[in-house]
């Protein structure tokens, strides 16, 4: 299994013969509007795509996306619509977004409204995970989305997070079903009243120590509310003696996983 950081959220998951494209932004830096009103009002995104771009989109199977309604454009804007309603690719949503995506012109492939059973995916299982992206009145007004657990037979089990912070429910979940590979949001996102909507540093490396696994930092250093850089993770990790379970890829950057050997042995 490879995994390519793309930008903040968007990722490449190349699983056997398919390519998965995940919470795509797409757009030219600086195209989209910033997401605080107070202090240095930047525009997003932050950064370019990187030069892999181009390339690792023309392989793309599949789209899977996490949430995408009430404005959240860092996980699919318009260039992205317009990508994908120009390839036609099949995109798996939730129930939820499922109308909102077909709306768009998509070709929309809903998963089963139970997140407690797993449905088919890719000659796998797909298992939604419900997300908690913030509390309070700020989190009252979030699209809060899933995260999702893949499991193919021949690859690493994967946990998805989506944006979210670190609830009761995901420590359990990732204590209960120790993925193989666990991908995060890392860069503590925050607008200018209320907390956290994703997880920061702390709760990065509160879940490096619940896994067994690797997990694998994103959604950093490319949105404008998102403080947390790829070096003060790094060096945080460093100090919690979890750097070496701790993944921080580069946009553009490919890792590759292999199904661990205890579960090769298991088969």
């Amino acid at each position: 299994m490879n995994i390519q950081q793309i930008r903040n959220a968007t990722l490449i998951l190349e699983l056997g013969p398919h390519r998965v494209l995940v919470d795509p932004m797409l757009a030219r830096k600086d195209a989209l509007p910033p997401l605080r009103l107070f202090g240095a009002r930047q525009r997003n995104p932050l950064v370019e795509l990187p030069a892999e771009a181009d390339a690792a989109l023309e392989g793309v199977t599949h789209c899977l996306i996490t949430h995408c309604q009430k404005g959240h454009f860092d996980h699919l804007d318009r260039a992205a619509i317009r990508w994908l309603r120009s390839k036609q690719l099949p995109v798996i949503c939730t129930p939820h977004d499922a109308p909102h995506l077909a709306r768009l012109g998509l070709n929309v492939l809903p998963l089963g409204a139970d997140h407690t059973q797993p449905g088919e995916f890719l000659g796998g299982r797909i298992r939604t995970v419900r997300c908690t992206h913030g509390y309070g009145v700020v989190g009252r007004l979030m699209e809060h989305g899933v995260g999702y657990l893949i499991e193919l037979p021949d690859a690493p089990s994967l946990y998805l997070a989506g944006d979210t912070v670190l609830t009761p429910t995901i420590r359990e979940f990732v204590s209960r079903h120790q993925p193989d590979v666990s991908v995060v949001p890392a860069g503590g996102a925050r607008f200018d009243l209320g907390g956290d909507i994703i997880m920061g540093i702390d709760e990065v490396i509160e879940f490096v120590r619940l896994s067994r696994g690797t997990v694998v930092a994103n959604h950093l250093e490319a949105i404008s509310h998102c403080p947390v850089s790829r070096a003060a993770l790094a060096e945080a990790a460093r100090r919690a003696g979890v750097a070496q379970r701790l993944r921080i890829p580069a946009d553009g950057e490919t890792l590759s996983f292999e199904v661990p050997v205890a579960r090769r042995h298991a088969g």
